[in-house]
């Protein structure tokens, strides 16, 4: 039988010495081996990740119906963000002015969520309801305009003298009022779930926000009583605020109407330096048979803002 081979190369039937000098050059070899390595390893994680989508990418899949939350591309002017959504393959936009609308029409692209009333001022308070409704009669008024079928809705702020019962009573109230409008036209409501822990910019968190509890929101939908009221679930928010993101999929998979994503927690790319596996979740959303709209609403970082979106558009497209 030959000597035992170690994986210095040396046998047991060699000196102790050569042994101990043949581990340390072995070492020395691999130590210096991975150094140089690390000298022609991308600098950050997000530079590595930079290398997994080209600037050329398209959308093949399609499975997955890819929107985008304009807003997130600002200062990109709104139809040079369409014109690059067309040519990576996302099928729709929304959150931008509707003065734009008939333009991104033109181009090809859908319309996949109309604005309404924002997120501050909403029916938790019904000294609100009069603008509440009006704002959401002129969001369906546009929705059929321009063929969407989901305009956005929020509570708004949680506001002092006002329970929760009551105001959850009166935002069931002010949707009540609507809501006829909104299956007469075929026009399905939104109710979109905030995070309220993050108070680090006006855009990543919504501190005082009564629809930051998802069941709370499921609740007040079930209330309202119609297949026209459903639930804007935002990835991002409901991974900050409950996290088990597939498993509420799952679990309000009947009254999801609209999805958004982000990374979590910085609200940035859908990159490896953040928490939610989303090609899981791309899979879990197929798997309920969602067929609605997906928006990606990251705030991009990266320096090439276009290369960001085919990144994003690439780990969706399951």
């Amino acid at each position: 039988m030959p000597p035992l081979q170690l994986s210095g190369s040396a046998s047991v039937t060699e000196s102790p010495l050569k042994v101990a000098m043949t581990r340390r050059t072995w070492m020395q070899s691999a130590a210096g081996a991975g150094a140089a390595a690390t000298m022609i390893q991308p600098t950050s994680a997000k530079e590595a990740l930079r290398t997994d989508v080209t600037p050329d990418f398209r959308i093949h899949h399609g499975r997955i119906q890819q929107s985008i939350m304009g807003w997130t591309f600002n200062p990109m002017p709104t139809l040079e963000l369409a014109k690059l959504c067309k040519e990576i393959g996302l099928v729709a936009m929304e959150g931008v002015d509707a003065t734009f609308y008939p333009e991104i029409r033109k181009l090809g692209l859908q319309i996949s969520l109309v604005g309404s009333h924002g997120f501050a001022k909403g029916p938790f308070n019904a000294a609100n309801h009069d603008f509440v409704e009006a704002k959401l009669r002129e969001g369906i008024n546009n929705a059929v305009k321009f063929g969407c079928k989901r305009v956005i809705t929020f509570t708004g702020m949680r506001e002092a003298g006002i329970s929760d019962a009551q105001g959850s009573k009166q935002c069931v109230e002010a949707w009540k009022r609507i809501i006829p409008y909104a299956e007469k036209h075929q026009v399905d409501l939104c109710l979109e779930h905030l995070n309220s822990r993050d108070n680090t910019h006006p855009m990543k968190g919504h501190p005082g926000y009564f629809g930051d509890d998802l069941e709370r929101c499921v609740d007040l939908i079930r209330q309202v009583e119609s297949p026209n009221m459903k639930l804007l679930f935002d990835i991002y928010h409901v991974q900050i605020m409950h996290g088990d993101v597939i498993r509420r999929l799952k679990l309000y998979r009947d009254v999801i109407g609209h999805i958004h994503t982000a990374g979590v927690p910085g609200r940035a790319e859908l990159d490896e330096t953040q928490e939610v596996n989303y090609p899981a979740v791309m899979r879990a959303i197929l798997d309920i048979g969602f067929k609605g709209y997906v928006a990606q609403e990251f705030i991009p970082t990266w320096p090439d803002k276009a290369l960001a979106l085919r990144h994003a558009a690439k780990v969706c497209d399951v």
